[in-house]
């Protein structure tokens, strides 16, 4: 195995997770209690649903017949945003000539499955017909406030919120406007935008939304933040800000985008995260921006921006949480994680000592022989009370044994070995006690997994993705500061 210069730690210190969910003393018993009455959620809007939150996507209407498609939105989601079916060119290809068909399409899949909807967007720069786009002055302002009102009208007392004007400032360190035909009939569109919405539909919450306005310390945030400010001082109709939340490598996830989600709600707007995705859905920057928006009560809620990777715009930088095939990433994980809020921060020095025993087979985590080697595979064992048992968690979220050497994942994908490894401080070495009775590793978001569901003596262990089985429930004694956590098994 690679020694720990080696090994390259994907982020810095990030929450150890006890539950304290029992604060049970004494000794563990082999089967775990059944889970409490408000045990963690186990798709993305019911999670987010218990903090008052919700959790959507963006939804084509094209791909409504891909059964795949739908079933994961259905399952996962709980608030809808169409993805260009609600736009300018879509809704009034010609002037003074509505289509909503396409719209009505997504809006309609929506509210029959129980979601409510997003809508996206009607002022904008970009995506106007071409007959908008030939317009200038009073004449383009006239056909703004017209599409307002005709759009709204069509859908008034249906839509959540509305993302009145989308991205009217421009990039770089001005700090000011977009140049563009919108700006260019006076810089009072916007305020007039918002001010046209509210008597289109008193009832919808009203948004203003942009990209790379995430970094407290950028221009463009702040010109933005400027103008939130200014509309509230002035009484101008603006409830929300939407932070589309695109981060790549050109606009790269900052930790003060708390900071910035808590300085706009400070305006007294709401906030939300309207257009997620990440370059590479590092489960660690997934996280963070969930816990950020967890972080500030007026954060009402995430979007992704698409289902699977395959159905993104920037479908070849795998940013979302389902992979092309459907199948629930590390990121998915890591998500569901914190908005159970499965954990809590341990007391400083941890949580104790104490044993890990499988819900399933009734034995303990153990190192073989009571081999100290970097690279020992670690196994089921019968449980004995010794040292090679008898595993620590720091305050850091590592699980440690002997002192020294700590509960490693081999790799991040399914199947990954686990083993003892001296203790570096890499999120491979990191965990999170969850009160469904879940252990996963931070790094990958992928559970502890007794290897082909095995029981006996012997039996590996490994990262696999989280189901729910037996085989990846586990109950953990570490003294005074206990976690007891498990459930039942559930079918795959």
């Amino acid at each position: 195995m690679s020694p720990p210069t080696a090994r390259r730690p994907l982020g810095g210190h990030r929450r150890a997770l006890i539950a304290g969910m029992l604060g049970a003393l004494g000794l563990i018993t082999a089967l775990a209690a059944p889970l409490p009455a408000d045990a963690a959620e186990s798709t993305l809007g019911a999670a987010a649903a218990q903090s008052g939150r919700y959790f959507g996507t963006a939804i084509a209407a094209g791909k409504l017949g891909d059964s795949a498609y739908t079933t994961i939105a259905n399952r996962e989601f709980n608030m809808v945003t169409a993805e260009n079916e609600m736009k300018i060119d879509a809704t009034e290809p010609n002037r003074g000539q509505f289509s909503f068909t396409q719209g009505d399409r997504v809006y309609n899949w929506a509210v029959q499955n129980g979601k409510r909807v997003r809508g996206h967007t009607l002022a904008w720069h970009s995506q106007q017909p071409g007959w908008m786009q030939s317009l200038s002055g009073s004449t383009l302002r006239q056909a703004m406030n017209d599409h307002i009102n005709g759009v709204m009208a069509h859908y008034k007392g249906k839509i959540y919120a509305w993302d009145v004007v989308n991205e009217a400032f421009a990039d770089g360190n001005s700090g000011g406007r977009r140049d563009s035909n919108l700006q260019r009939t006076g810089n009072d569109w916007i305020e007039v935008a918002f001010r046209t919405a509210r008597t289109a539909d008193p009832a919808a919450k009203l948004c203003y939304n942009d990209y790379n306005i995430e970094n407290w310390t950028w221009a463009k945030t702040q010109g933005v933040y400027n103008m939130v400010r200014d509309f509230k001082s002035r009484g101008v109709p603006i409830d929300c800000v939407g932070f589309q939340a695109h981060f790549n490598s050109g606009s790269p996830y900052n930790s003060n985008f708390r900071t910035t989600l808590q300085s706009f709600a400070a305006l007294g707007v709401d906030v939300a995260i309207t257009e997620l995705d990440i370059q590479g859905a590092s489960a660690t920057t997934y996280a963070n921006v969930t816990n950020d928006c967890l972080a500030v009560p007026r954060c009402v809620g995430i979007t992704v921006w698409g289902v699977r990777d395959s159905d993104s715009w920037r479908s070849g930088d795998t940013p979302l949480l389902f992979d092309g095939n459907g199948n629930k990433k590390a990121a998915y994980t890591s998500v569901l994680n914190a908005l159970n809020g499965g954990t809590t921060t341990p007391p400083p020095g941890g949580g104790g000592t104490g044993q890990i025993r499988s819900v399933a087979a009734g034995r303990c985590v153990d190192v073989p022989s009571a081999g100290t080697a970097d690279g020992t595979a670690v196994q089921l064992w019968d449980c004995n009370g010794q040292t090679n048992q008898q595993w620590t968690q720091t305050s850091a979220g590592e699980l440690k044994v002997y002192g020294s050497k700590c509960l490693d994942a081999g790799g991040t994908g399914n199947g990954a070995r686990i083993q003892i490894y001296s203790c570096w401080g890499g999120d491979n070495q990191k965990w999170r006690i969850n009160s469904d009775g879940s252990i996963v590793g931070v790094q990958s978001g992928l559970c502890l997994d007794a290897v082909g569901g095995g029981t006996g003596n012997g039996t590996g262990l490994q990262l696999y993705s989280c189901w729910g089985g037996s085989n990846q429930k586990w109950t953990y004694n570490a003294g005074a500061a206990s976690a007891t956590a498990g459930g039942t098994a559930d079918r795959r």
